[in-house]
Formats: structure tokens, C-alpha cells, sequence
């Protein structure tokens, strides 16, 4: 069954989207970890066209293969900053936030490593990532 274009069906949607990427780019994030939170939000999510699509990406910003198939079990595996295992934390929460928000432990992680500043940019980076898999996964974006 065909579904509907949002792209072709309502453009100021997707301008707006893009107006948020702009915004994202502009955070000067690190690409890699980038990367990695839209990887993971999109396994999460069950993405399987921005999977590929940022894991490409990742892999172009220098990502190796190896920390890629670890990612899901990052919690387990030696492949990861106590940085980057705060940010996946952050990302794995908000992703999944209905169940229990994001907790203050979680927080006080990110706090470590981030300014106010930065901490509010990560969390707009996984909110539109959620954004961009729901219109994927909705919409059978191939």
C-alpha cells in the first residue's frame, strides 16, 4: 500500500525539519558523536532507511565498523567514553521517554562533560532524530 509523500504533500513540513538540521549544524557537535546518537536513536526506533543512512554517515566522519556493532550493547562494551556512554544514556531515555523520562542521574552524567548550552543542543539532536524516524517509519520511506 502506498503512503502518503509528506516531502511532496506538505513541503513546509519537511522546510521546517530542515530548519532544524540547519540549526543542529550550526551547534558545531562533534560529527562522529552525531553520528552515533542517530544510530541509535534510529536502532531504538527500528529505522532501517536512517540506519543506513547514518551509519554511512558515521562511517564517512571516521566511525569505525567495529564501535558501530557494538553500539546497541555500548552499556557492555569497553568501545565507549564515559562522554559518549552519557550522551547514549540521554539518547536511549528521551527515545524511549514515556517510560521514565530522562532521570537525574542521567543528567548529572551530561553535566560532566556539557555545558547548559551543549546538554540543551544534544537533547534537540535526539528530539529531532525521533522526529525524522517517526516520519520514516510512518511514512515507509524506502
Amino acid at each position: 500500500m502506498s503512503r502518503v509523500n509528506i516531502y511532496v504533500a506538505q513541503p513546509e513540513a519537511y522546510k521546517a525539519m530542515f530548519g532544524l538540521e540547519s540549526y543542529i549544524k550550526e551547534c558545531n557537535l562533534s560529527p562522529v558523536l552525531e553520528e552515533l546518537i542517530r544510530v541509535r536513536t534510529s536502532q531504538i526506533n527500528g529505522c532501517a532507511y536512517c540506519i543506513q543512512m547514518h551509519t554511512t554517515a558515521a562511517l564517512e566522519q571516521g566511525e569505525t565498523q567495529e564501535r558501530l556493532f557494538s553500539l546497541p550493547a555500548w552499556k557492555e562494551s569497553p568501545l565507549f567514553t564515559s562522554e559518549e556512554r552519557a550522551v547514549l544514556a540521554l539518547t536511549e531515555e528521551i527515545t524511549h521517554i514515556s517510560k521514565y523520562g530522562v532521570s537525574d542521574t542521567t543528567y548529572k552524567q551530561l553535566a560532566k562533560y556539557f555545558e547548559e548550552v551543549q546538554i540543551a543542543q544534544l537533547i534537540m539532536l535526539v528530539s529531532v532524530m525521533n522526529t525524522w524516524n517517526r516520519i520514516a517509519v510512518a511514512t515507509k520511506v524506502q
